[in-house]
């Protein structure tokens, strides 16, 4: 599965409507870069394919308004990018996966995120006071030797140069950054990554 994140703009939705990744991730907590309010949230999924599964990203958000937006937006996905622990995971009432954000600096990390209770975790490189997309790819090394029990997607720097790499480590990646080009969703990018993902995947590695 592919996920492409920080979608803000009609533009980018059209762009995506046209390559079906399988999931969009719209930032929906204030003072990130590609930060979208839910106004301009709930267009942007009026207008999504319903063939794409939306993921609301958060970060240190209120329970309250997280349920809010899973309920206003129809997310599919709950995505945690901060420092929320097992008791609010589980004050979430909500019917959609929550997936949970490591920034991984080692094993121990990941084995830790699995003990929250989400469905599902995303991992992240480390980067010192940044809690996602700052395009530095996450240490492999750790993420291949480390015995992980839930499924999760992979993501940190992960572009057309080193799609093929990176799935061959999880079939499930995650970009955002890297389908850019002065801060905007690029199409060409997208397309780009979106051939190379399909035509990696049909070759053999089982999503």
């Amino acid at each position: 599965m592919i996920k492409l994140c920080g979608i803000r703009r009609r533009e980018d939705v059209n762009i995506v409507n046209d390559f079906l990744p399988d999931f969009i991730g719209m930032i929906l907590t204030n003072g990130f870069r590609r930060t979208v309010d839910m106004d301009t949230a709930e267009e942007l999924s009026r207008l999504l394919d319903k063939r794409i599964k939306k993921v609301g990203v958060f970060v240190n958000e209120p329970a309250e308004n997280v349920q809010t937006a899973a309920s206003r937006l129809d997310l599919q996905v709950i995505q945690l990018h901060g420092d929320e622990d097992r008791e609010y995971i589980r004050s979430l009432n909500v019917k959609c996966e929550i997936w949970k954000a490591v920034r991984v600096r080692s094993s121990e990390d990941i084995y830790s995120a699995e003990k929250l209770g989400c469905d599902r975790l995303l991992l992240d490189s480390f980067v010192k006071n940044a809690v996602g997309g700052t395009g530095v790819v996450a240490d492999w090394v750790i993420i291949k030797n480390t015995n992980i029990t839930l499924p999760y997607f992979l993501a940190g720097g992960i572009g057309e140069d080193n799609i093929g790499a990176a799935l061959e480590i999880c079939p499930n990646i995650d970009l955002s950054g890297s389908v850019e080009t002065d801060g905007v969703k690029d199409r060409e990018k997208i397309r780009r990554v979106m051939e190379l993902y399909r035509s990696t995947t049909q070759k053999g590695i089982q999503i």
